[in-house]
């Protein structure tokens, strides 16, 4: 193996320590088995590794063999997401069936390495042949590298794993191919048998290889994919026998990818987003089923109209556009929402009702580190089972809802490192009486007939006071100075439109220079002024007798003297300002003269309405 770059030896040396470890464990290994050929294909094209490895086992052994052991570094297994095994027996390679998986620690085996048994469904009898795929999904393994970048700056990360395939078993021929995401690639581990073809590097053929056979290999290079990590995503599955299920989606997603280094540039970002923002992402594509309907996609603000919508026969696709590009390190939430009709998901069987339902999420090659599905069923549901296809923890709530009586039993499902291919069916089974689908209707109509005749007794019970009580008394003096307070305020408001008057006749003199004609509105003021002062007496004397007026009277009082006030000030503002245009003063000396005036007559008419506006809630 060449040396490897000096950024990148510091990452070899996981990899060199289990070649150590591993070189000792061939006294353990079985020789019952041999891998005739194995052919490994890597896929990196997204930030969730996908190893496929097709194997041709064949049992040289005396004995039938029940079990294929595989075995992976812990370094790997600890971000081992998701582990699947396909076989088929004979000479040919036919359909597969699917082989159980179980983690097993077989005896003399260090704790460095973690083994798995693929269970075969019948015992691999002396001289047979086992065509056996296996798919490893792993998480994390994509190290960025360098961990911080500029926006400017491509995504490159560091890839580790061995070009001989880690077995128990002997292997006389195996390939390594490693599929790349395109790009530049800026290193990777130097062997003979090493070639780089366009986006796709090969080891191998490798021959004759001993059990635990391990060659390490970097590969060093760009991958700008988005690098969607959830780290939570809480899926609320609420079934209504009403004729919908109703699917809610809480998200907290982040950019799982090499950090952003220095400030954000929305100007570089917009004029050039696929240079000036290549290691970013800001979409997300979420495949819903076909039939789904009222979708929605908001986050704490409101509704987010940057998404997108197509569907079909077939699917439903939904593109989901944050507000705003998710550089390295950045985080968003947001909500997904859409129903779905109850008669494409919830069945019903030998007396009971089940849900088939997806557990994953739909969007799209996307990270879950904590996945809570809950399912909430319709209130009176018993008997309660889930049949999930992998492990999850379990347990049981109860949400209330509108016109619950004890409640909603909520099922809830919560996994870590959820993947793609988790997003398989699972069901939940529960008795449901169609009976109890009357109970929300017949309390709503107890409800509204229970309303109605209260109504009925209410609108033919005498409840009225006698005219006679100091309550009844008091009510009408009461109702009396309300009566007055509203003229009161009707005349403030006449008083406050001659104010808007006089206010426009110096605008007409500024435009026109007419002085006769301000001076007559000045005039046509001043008499209304006088007439609205006779109307206001009479009311005050009769408020200020009132006894019920004690609470108000002061009030009007203070806007009494603050209307008189700006009317003084008013009026001599605008004697100042027609004596100013009769001696043919500039414009800005008016200004002068009146600014205080100004600022005045604008204080106190704001007191003015601040004080009608307080009486008119009283």
């Amino acid at each position: 193996m060449a040396t490897p770059p000096p950024p990148l030896r510091r990452a070899t040396l996981p990899l060199l320590v289990v070649a150590v470890l591993v070189g000792a464990l061939a006294t353990t290994a079985r020789a019952d088995l041999v891998i005739s050929r194995a052919d490994r294909r890597v896929d990196l094209t997204s930030h969730i590794v996908r190893v496929l490895a097709s194997l041709k086992v064949e049992n040289v052994g005396p004995d039938p063999v029940s079990q294929v052991l595989l075995s992976f570094p812990n370094i790997q297994a600890k971000n081992l997401a998701a582990i699947r095994a396909f076989g088929t027996e004979g000479k040919v390679k036919g359909p597969s069936t699917v082989l159980p998986i179980e983690v097993v620690q077989p005896s003399g085996a260090p704790p460095e390495l973690t083994f798995f048994s693929a269970l075969l469904p019948k015992p691999l009898e002396k001289g047979k042949i086992l065509h056996l795929d296996v798919l490893t999904v792993f998480t994390h393994s994509l190290q960025p590298f360098p961990e911080e970048i500029t926006q400017a700056e491509a995504q490159l990360v560091v890839y580790q794993d061995s070009a001989h395939y880690l077995s128990p078993y002997p292997v006389k021929v195996q390939t390594l191919a490693i599929r790349l995401p395109g790009g530049r690639v800026e290193s990777y581990t130097r062997h003979p048998s090493a070639k780089l073809v366009d986006s796709e590097l090969k080891y191998g053929s490798f021959e004759d290889l001993p059990p635990f056979s391990y060659l390490p290999v970097i590969v060093h290079f760009e991958n700008n994919n988005p690098f969607a990590v959830a780290k939570e995503v809480i899926r609320e599955i609420e079934i209504s026998h009403w004729g919908n299920v109703q699917i809610t989606e809480h998200y907290n997603i982040a950019h799982g990818g090499a950090r952003l280094k220095g400030e954000f540039s929305r100007i570089d970002y917009q004029s050039r987003p696929y240079v000036r923002g290549v290691s970013s992402f800001r979409n997300l594509i979420a495949r819903l089923p076909p039939r789904a309907h009222s979708i929605y996609y908001r986050d704490e603000i409101g509704n987010i109209s940057t998404s997108h919508l197509w569907s079909d026969s077939k699917k439903t696709q939904l593109e989901i556009e944050p507000r705003f590009p998710l550089f390295g390190g950045w985080q968003t939430t947001f909500t997904v929402g859409y129903g779905l009709p109850l008669q494409d998901f919830v069945f019903y069987s030998d007396g009971n009702r089940f849900l088939n339902i997806t557990f994953g999420s739909p969007i799209e090659e996307i990270l879950i580190e904590k996945l809570i599905v809950k399912v909430v069923l319709p209130e009176g549901s018993k008997d309660i089972e889930v049949s999930a296809p992998f492990p999850t923890k379990q347990w049981q709530e109860v949400k209330y809802s509108h016109l619950d009586i004890v409640g909603r039993p909520v099922v809830v499902l919560e996994k870590p490192d959820v993947i793609p291919e988790h997003n398989l069916y699972f069901q939940v089974y529960y008795k449901f009486n169609n009976i109890s689908l009357l109970r929300e209707p017949l309390m709503l109509i107890t409800g509204f007939f229970l309303l109605f005749v209260a109504c009925i007794v209410y609108m033919r019970t005498d409840m009225s006071i006698s005219k006679s009580s100091p309550s009844y008394l008091a009510k009408l003096q009461w109702d009396e100075v309300q009566a007055t307070v509203q003229k009161i305020q009707g005349i403030f408001e006449q008083c406050l439109a001659v104010h808007d008057k006089l206010e426009a006749s110096l605008r007409d003199l500024s435009r026109t220079g007419d002085i006769q004609s301000c001076k007559a509105a000045r005039k046509a003021a001043d008499a209304q002024f006088k007439e609205l002062s006779k109307e206001l007496k009479s009311l005050l004397t009769s408020l200020q007798s009132s006894p019920q007026s004690y609470q108000i009277w002061p009030k009007v009082e203070d806007l009494i003297i603050k209307e008189r006030e700006m009317q003084e000030k008013l009026m001599t503002r605008h004697s100042t300002v027609v004596d100013s245009f009769e001696k043919k003063l500039r414009g800005q000396d008016i200004e002068n003269r009146i600014a205080l005036q100004q600022q005045k007559i604008a204080a106190l008419r704001q007191e003015v309405e601040s004080l009608l506006e307080y009486i008119s809630e009283i």
